[in-house]
């Protein structure tokens, strides 16, 4: 239950995002479901190797590094899904930004509305 709701309230923080920033587009709450998808997908498999492999770099830019990482994660789920897009890097990188503040709040609700 926890999962679904985290799903369908990343895919609505999506879409607030689209409605707030003219630098990212969603067509539905479909592709909104299936861009939440795909961005978790991403910071689940390809994110932790772009980290180690950008360990170095990350390091001397005291960690700022991260949020380019974070931006090309956002960057890349626009790239693969025909209803959502992003119009260059610097709205990926604010997009991914609000995306990221917006689903701390949401996995902080979660974790009130359903603790272990």
């Amino acid at each position: 239950m926890k999962l679904l709701s985290k799903w369908l309230l990343n895919a609505a923080a999506l879409l607030a995002i689209a409605q707030l920033y003219n630098g990212v587009q969603i067509s539905s709450f479909g592709e909104a479901m299936l861009a939440a998808l795909v961005v978790g997908m991403f910071n689940a498999l390809l994110r932790p190797i772009l980290v180690v492999l950008t360990f170095p770099v990350t390091v001397l830019s005291l960690g700022l590094f991260l949020f380019v990482i974070n931006a090309l994660m956002f960057w890349g789920a626009a790239n693969v899904l025909d209803g959502f897009h992003v119009d260059g890097f610097g709205a990926a990188l604010l997009g991914s930004l609000m995306y990221t503040a917006i689903g701390m709040v949401i996995n902080l609700a979660l974790e009130r509305l359903f603790p272990h």
